[in-house]
């Protein structure tokens, strides 16, 4: 899975970000876990995860505060 899109990221509905988010975060614990261990192989990876993170919480933020949680 190749770094997340803006465009791609608000064409989400906020169920589908919700649920990107928490695959996502789970994919940089299992790479931090890695990273940790020595087994790490792509380093790049763990920056783009963490600005995906911050892309999806940013559209999540945006969408609560104009008060439109159902729009794509």
């Amino acid at each position: 899975m190749a770094g997340l899109k803006g465009a791609e990221i608000r064409d989400l509905s906020v169920d589908e970000l919700e649920s990107k988010l928490g695959e996502v975060k789970e994919e940089l614990f299992n790479l931090r876990f890695q990273n940790a261990t020595g087994q790490l192989d792509n380093y790049k990876r763990l920056g783009e995860l963490r600005r995906d993170v911050a892309r999806i919480k940013t559209v999540l933020r945006q969408r609560e505060l104009s008060g439109d949680r159902e729009l794509t």
